[in-house]
């Protein structure tokens, strides 16, 4: 009995978040790539617990000793140190929740702002569509880069107006995104049906339509941490980011690169962090992509 039981459980559909999570750790480059975000997300949150509580780890990384500066790697310092004798190994790992809270933060506020935008747009339609879109539109004419630098010229170099900055200008592309899923999903049966019940327009846009578009929009959330971090680190490196003393990978590359000839370690080691955080952002959100999109063509 017990076996017919477990056989008739094996061969019930499972729900659609299972059978995208079926697929999605079938792709064994995605959940690697996964592993890893999951890796530098743990580091980044132990480090900046170690951070307010005061806990240099494995050395204070902004404490100077010129007596070692510019050192290769070796048994003390595993990634060697800068021009004032810092530790690079602490530098990065402690630069890493910087760079993390950057992206991830600034992706929130960018998701906040356009599905906010879109689902209006998506939902009301006609002129409160073409008003909206148009607006969109003159907005993704500017290089997005050139205007998050100018607006962080303007405001200040700091972590704060960084993640306001980058959320405040990249909320574009979810927006058209969540339109397109909007204009598709409101003339569904469920949806005629709340508004036959006489449902009010947040009710349905945030009950019953919004849940159905939530994966696309989870790979534009996973596939927009990294372009937050890349440009957290641009702007470090220009000296528009993160000041120093505080360690970002940016500002880590950017005092490294008048030693580039004597001093590699200072360029590799930080870039590399740089290049494995953003490919495995990538590559998870490609696979999780994939994923969805199987489900909706066999829908």
């Amino acid at each position: 009995m017990t076996t017919n039981v477990s056989k008739i459980s094996a061969l019930a559909p499972s729900s659609p978040a299972g059978r995208v999570w079926r697929r999605f750790r079938s792709n064994k480059i995605g959940m690697t790539a996964a592993g890893v975000v999951v890796l530098l997300g743990v580091i980044a949150l132990i480090f900046f617990i170690f951070d307010r509580l005061g806990i240099p780890f494995p050395t204070d990384p902004n404490a100077t000793n010129l007596e070692r500066k510019l050192l290769p790697p070796n048994s003390i310092n595993l990634l060697g140190t800068d021009n004032l004798g810092r530790d690079v190994l602490s530098r990065l790992l402690n630069g890493a929740h910087i760079s993390l809270t950057v992206g991830f933060i600034a992706v929130f506020v960018s998701l906040s702002i356009g599905i906010t935008v879109g689902a209006v747009a998506g939902y009301f339609g006609k002129w409160v569509d073409n008003v909206i879109m148009r607006a969109v539109d003159a907005i993704m004419c500017f290089p997005t880069f050139f205007l998050i630098l100018t607006a962080v010229a303007l405001l200040g170099p700091s972590i704060i107006n960084i993640i306001v900055v980058i959320g405040l200008v990249s909320w574009t592309g979810t927006a058209r995104l969540v339109r397109a899923e909007f204009l598709t999903l409101r003339e569904t049966p469920y949806v005629q049906s709340a508004r036959a019940l006489g449902q009010r327009a947040p009710r349905i846009i945030f009950r019953h339509i919004l849940p159905n578009a939530a994966a696309p929009i989870l790979v534009t959330a996973v596939l927009g941490v990294p372009e937050a971090i890349l440009t957290e680190a641009g702007l470090s490196f220009l000296g528009f980011g993160v000041q120093p003393p505080q360690a970002t990978w940016g500002n880590i590359i950017a005092d490294g690169k008048t030693y580039i000839l004597d001093a590699w370690w200072l360029i590799l080691f930080p870039g590399l962090a740089i290049l494995v955080a953003a490919l495995s952002f990538y590559l998870a959100g490609d696979a999780l992509r994939q994923a969805v999109e199987t489900r909706s063509e066999r829908q």
